[in-house]
């Protein structure tokens, strides 16, 4: 007799692995290590489109699969049929779907209630190419059914493992359990039933619509309303699972609610993420709209090192306490990565620089801006200290997906994206910055359960800050390296109590092109309180003066650290408009000139040395020292307010051991 269970099977058998401690490390330095230690399946001779567009578009996965033996005996072969529905975009007479030779058999393709169909499956370019039964127009809608096994071989993406059975996919895993188109574009819904062994509890997308048991046999039947890419299928069981539900009250309506599963083995402390997911839940809502699923969930297996952001049941290792760090980072997947997903691999920082920088939202919403800025600064120096030196976003990602290790690089796609996020925060100001993630977010018509490309991205936040911020993606996230300041400054002495302040700011562009930002300055000065100023640097070796009726006596660069990606020095002296150390002795002729009352003298020194810049009249009267001092290597300018001298022709001379120069000045008044 067959009975229907449609709530968790608390199973309470089976011990805990010993897992890798994750203690200290973040969970954007978890979800990284782990995927850059995927043995992916990437096909060198496959592209992947430059845009979502593709021949046909998969609407629905409908698998059936006889898993039964993988937990009784742990061998890695199982059967399967799959329907696979797509709606044809071009004209078409023939399909490809990605398939790994070496993992996938596949015993039959015809059409769904129709004929057997001719179908090869090729061992050097891991595609099945399926003949249609006739051409077929745009629009028109196709139902294919294929019967397959999955050979006993470890290919990383259907692992079995100390009574665990588990899917790992991303990025292009999904072709090695089930035929399918395995680009991140591509999204469809999924209906995926399960036969394992009566002690088996196993999770999946969606909602679980049904089990079915008989004997010592159940059937789990999960149904995904929401689309999701291939690479966030996801399977996991084990034997002897635990599984506790906590209810989440959705904002719109608190009477509704939904499900967040928490699969976990006997003697694992699900407690702290248990206790903190509601609230998580709700912090992310609030900011970037409603959570999107039906039910949401993590899944722990002791022998998976890090995170897996499976649309609405994430794979992680049993951390069940890294709640600010590897669960915050993992959860925030569901919105971006999961909910809006980046339409090719060179868009992966919308999802994993995104979930980064979410983590240090979590803490700054839970325990305040001083635990998120400190969050951003350690994500800073994590990549100053690993930058390899490429761009966040390389348009040939796209076409040829690289390997993990570049993909999934910690220090570049986690790291400097969630400082890119911080900086474009700085930018625009908090209420532009929350307005323009939530619209993003929350846009149903273009991204919400879609996918996203970086310049999608950049054009919402444009559309929200009112600004075209295309400069600031161009230089932050598609060229690589960081901007290397060099800034100069001197304080003038103008007469009357009032003091000019100059400040260059000054990129060296060794190996990165020149970066726009608004920049803050802080002047200390002899009395009273230190003012602050902020400005924008949009031209290198920009010359910046301000006047003030105090004495200053120190200048700050950036005093809140929050272009946290740079590096910086500042030096008394203002260089010359290349920036560049000169190489020899030179005086240029004041500016203005003529002028009242006041006047700018460059000068350049090859070298440090004792220098006097002294000022005559006509007669040879010595009536002005400006300079009388030993000075660095360097180029300077230096101000003259002739306020209380007469009209008339002056000299100024540059004098040092080796070098003298005069130069004729008019001052009129």
């Amino acid at each position: 007799m067959k009975k229907i269970i449609t709530l968790c099977i608390i199973l309470i058998l089976g011990t805990i692995t010993t897992a890798q401690d994750y203690s200290g490390m973040t969970g954007a330095e978890i979800c990284s290590q782990n995927k850059m230690k995927r043995t992916a399946f990437i096909n060198p001779l496959d592209a992947s489109p430059n845009t979502p567009r593709h021949t046909y578009d998969v609407l629905n996965y409908k698998l059936n699969l006889d898993i039964y033996n993988c937990f009784k005996t742990s061998v890695r072969t199982f059967t399967g049929t799959e329907q696979i529905t797509f709606r044809v975009d071009s004209t078409l007479n023939s399909i490809q779907l990605n398939t790994v030779y070496a993992s996938l058999g596949i015993d039959s393709v015809k059409l769904f209630g129709g004929a057997s169909l001719v179908f090869a499956h090729s061992s050097t370019t891991n595609m099945l190419t399926v003949n249609l039964d006739r051409t077929y127009n745009p629009g028109e809608t196709v139902n294919l059914v294929v019967k397959y096994n999955h050979k006993n071989i470890a290919d990383g993406s259907f692992n079995v493992s100390s009574g665990y059975v588990y899917t790992d996919c991303e990025p292009e895993g999904a072709r090695e359990w089930f035929p399918c188109w395995d680009k991140p574009s591509d999204k469809a819904t999924f209906d995926i039933t399960v036969k394992v062994p009566s002690n088996v509890q196993i999770g999946s997308n969606g909602r679980l619509a049904d089990s079915t048991a008989s004997a010592d046999t159940i059937w789990y039947h999960w149904v995904s309303r929401d689309p999701l890419p291939t690479y966030l299928a996801v399977l996991t069981g084990k034997t002897g699972y635990n599984c506790d539900i906590v209810w989440w009250h959705k904002l719109s309506n608190p009477n509704d609610s939904i499900p967040l599963r928490l699969y976990y083995s006997t003697g694992e402390n699900i407690a702290p993420t248990k206790t903190a997911l509601p609230g998580m839940t709700t912090i992310f809502s609030q900011l970037f709209g409603e959570h999107p699923f039906e039910k949401n969930g993590f899944a722990a297996v002791s022998t998976y090192g890090g995170g897996m952001e499976n649309q609405t049941l994430t794979t992680i290792s049993p951390s069940w306490s890294s709640v600010t760090s590897l669960i915050s980072h993992e959860y925030a997947h569901q919105w971006f990565g999961d909910m809006i997903t980046c339409g090719t691999w060179a868009d992966l920082w919308l999802n994993e620089g995104f979930a980064t920088y979410m983590e240090a939202i979590y803490k700054e919403q839970t325990t305040g801006y001083t635990t998120y800025k400190s969050n951003i600064t350690s994500n800073a120096s994590s990549y100053m200290s690993g930058n390899p030196g490429w761009a966040i976003y390389n348009p040939a990602w796209a076409i040829t997906t690289p390997p993990t290790g570049t993909l999934f690089n910690g220090p570049i796609t986690y790291y400097k994206g969630s400082c890119v996020l911080h900086m474009l925060r700085y930018t625009i100001g908090d209420s532009l910055f929350f307005a323009g993630f939530k619209a993003y977010a929350t846009d149903t018509v273009n991204f919400r359960l879609k996918n996203a490309l970086t310049d999608d991205f950049t054009a919402k936040m444009s559309s929200v800050a009112g600004q075209d911020l295309t400069w600031f993606i161009d230089e932050w996230v598609k060229q690589p390296n960081h901007p290397a300041y060099q800034n100069g400054y001197n304080f003038t002495n103008l007469g009357g109590g009032n003091w000019r302040i100059n400040f260059l700011a000054y990129q060296t562009l060794a190996n990165t092109v020149f970066h726009k930002m608004p920049i803050v300055l802080k002047f200390s000065f002899a009395t009273g309180a230190d003012t602050t100023v902020r400005v924008m640097n949009d031209v290198n070796s920009q010359l910046f003066s301000f006047i003030f009726n105090r004495q200053p006596t120190a200048i700050v660069f950036d005093p809140n650290n929050d272009i946290v990606i740079k590096s910086a020095t500042l030096s008394v002296g203002i260089n010359n408009e290349s920036g560049i150390a000169p190489t020899k002795y030179a005086v240029y002729q004041n500016y203005p000139n003529p002028f009242n009352p006041s006047t700018s003298i460059k000068f350049d020194l090859p070298k440090n040395t004792f220098v006097t810049l002294k000022v005559y009249d006509v007669l040879g009267k010595e009536v002005a020292i400006l300079l009388n001092e030993v000075r660095n290597a360097g180029s300077y300018s230096i101000d003259w307010n002739a306020s209380v001298y007469p009209s008339g022709v002056y000299f100024y001379k540059l004098e040092s051991k080796d070098f003298t120069e005069t130069k004729r000045m008019l001052l009129i008044k």
